[in-house]
């Protein structure tokens, strides 16, 4: 049981770490669209019971102003930006260099706006796993929705509930010169994903754990004679 706690706790450190790698590409993006006013920051990544999600997450009941993007095919996931009608407007307003709209129904330039964000996100995130597993995946088109955050979240997890009880969500936050923002990427990874992520993280940290064993053998090897010493010294 420990054994199995410990290696749980290992994969969700080595997804943090890739994730981390990510949401800094991510926020180097972001901070490019929006001429230095946005950046973003990995909150978490957790593995939560299904039924706990939307609690846990805090998506809230009010109706969200949001941006999906699919990632197609069997190694896939799916993006969820999230905002409240008011930061997304604002947001919109600030790409587009005007006031922000009051209307009850957003205009197309502003879904334009929030979908172009999502697509710059999305292809940050995409080009980092695309990196780690080795696979070529295929974005959907983002779309622009207004819906209650845990009904899209719910659906969003729906690939997970049938291969287990556990959601990996990863959380991640957005900045103003350094004022939090109420807005939330989520990365929901199917579980072929996942398995693909923790195959690839593994491997990886098998090969550095065999580089740094490999050089700290040999550092410690000691020369028994002149000779062998030059020699061991000009080894490559």
């Amino acid at each position: 049981m420990t054994h199995e706690i410990c290696t749980a706790s290992n994969q969700l450190e080595m997804l943090h770490q890739l994730f981390a790698s990510a949401t800094h590409d991510a926020s180097a993006a972001m901070c490019r669209w929006t001429n230095g006013l946005i950046t973003l920051s990995l909150d978490e990544v957790r593995e939560i019971p299904l039924q706990d999600v939307c609690c846990e997450v805090d998506v809230g009941d009010e109706l969200l102003t949001m941006v999906v993007l699919c990632l197609e095919g069997e190694v896939g996931g799916e993006m969820i930006l999230t905002f409240d009608n008011h930061n997304g407007r604002q947001l919109a307003a600030a790409l587009l260099g005007q006031d922000a709209g009051t209307s009850p129904e957003w205009s197309d330039l502003e879904k334009s706006a929030l979908t172009e964000t999502g697509n710059i996100l999305g292809c940050a995130y995409m080009n980092a796993l695309t990196r780690l597993i080795n696979v070529e995946l295929v974005p959907s088109a983002p779309y622009f929705i207004q819906d209650y955050g845990a009904s899209v979240l719910q659906q969003a997890l729906m690939n997970q509930a049938m291969t287990s009880d556990q959601a990996l969500i990863c959380r991640t936050g957005f900045h103003r010169q350094g004022e939090e923002l109420n807005w939330r990427v989520f990365f929901v990874p199917t579980e072929p994903m996942r398995g693909a992520m923790e195959k690839a993280l593994s491997s990886a940290s098998l090969k550095h754990l065999k580089t740094t064993t490999g050089s700290s053998q040999q550092k410690d090897r000691v020369p028994e004679d002149k000779n062998d010493g030059e020699l061991w010294s000009n080894a490559p």
